[in-house]
């Protein structure tokens, strides 16, 4: 499978109905007061880059954002993978260029929420060298939650 990722904006039609279908699966999976969800208004601000997985007939398959902090610090955020594309390294190649954007940027440090009975972003996660870590950000910690940080100081 061929696949582009690149920086788009969240406010095109087909992000949109991605963005919605990841609420959803999150919704299914974890209790409303535990997400923490960005809406694609929020995606858009000058402090969040949208990374986009695209097919060769330019369908989306996936989606990433790093979102800046004080103290250069990243956050990635939004995470998605459409079920016809996982387990085919789009999660991983999304991750990849989060984390490439991140070091071009100075950020020394990358951390991340995510649901703890999400098994396959918490493998995705791990794969690319992150490692679960207290609560981060001002996220508290829940039955609900995992925490994962990666330097990128070395």
């Amino acid at each position: 499978m061929s696949i582009a990722i690149a920086i788009e904006t969240p406010l095109q039609d087909d992000v949109r109905a991605l963005v919605a279908q990841l609420n959803a699966w999150t919704l299914e999976r974890t209790p409303r007061e535990f997400t923490h969800h960005l809406t694609v208004e929020q995606m858009a601000e000058p402090a969040v880059t949208l990374f986009v997985a695209r097919d060769a007939e330019g369908s989306v398959l996936g989606m990433g954002a790093l979102k800046r902090h004080d103290g250069a610090v990243g956050e990635v955020k939004r995470m998605f993978v459409r079920e016809t594309a996982q387990g085919r390294g789009v999660g991983g190649a999304i991750l990849a260029q989060i984390e490439a954007l991140a070091r071009t940027e100075g950020l020394t440090r990358l951390v991340l929420e995510t649901g703890s009975n999400f098994e396959a972003a918490r493998r995705v996660y791990e794969r690319s060298a992150f490692r679960p870590s207290e609560p981060v950000l001002d996220y508290a910690p829940s039955p609900w939650t995992s925490f994962y940080a990666k330097d990128l100081a070395a």
